[in-house]
């Protein structure tokens, strides 16, 4: 005995409902996207003016470097540290 064959209406409030949901999850997703845009925007407007912690870290960051090379260089010499 086969198994019994859908309706055409229970296929059509079945595929319907599919689309409704992918609608909202779609509505939902985009929303959350404009949202996180003005989120970074607003970071980025107020980080320029008044954070100077970026500058100070790239600083920090410019002498490990420049330490590490000194480093490399004195290897490369043959000099113990």
């Amino acid at each position: 005995m086969p198994p019994p064959v859908p309706s055409v209406e229970y296929l059509l409030v079945l595929s319907s409902a599919a689309l409704i949901g992918l609608a909202m999850i779609g509505s939902l997703a985009a929303w959350s996207w404009a949202g996180w845009l003005k989120l970074k925007t607003r970071e980025l407007d107020t980080g320029a003016r008044h954070d100077n912690l970026p500058a100070i870290s790239q600083r920090i960051d410019l002498a490990d470097l420049k330490e590490r090379i000194r480093k490399l260089e004195a290897i490369a010499a043959g000099v113990e540290l």
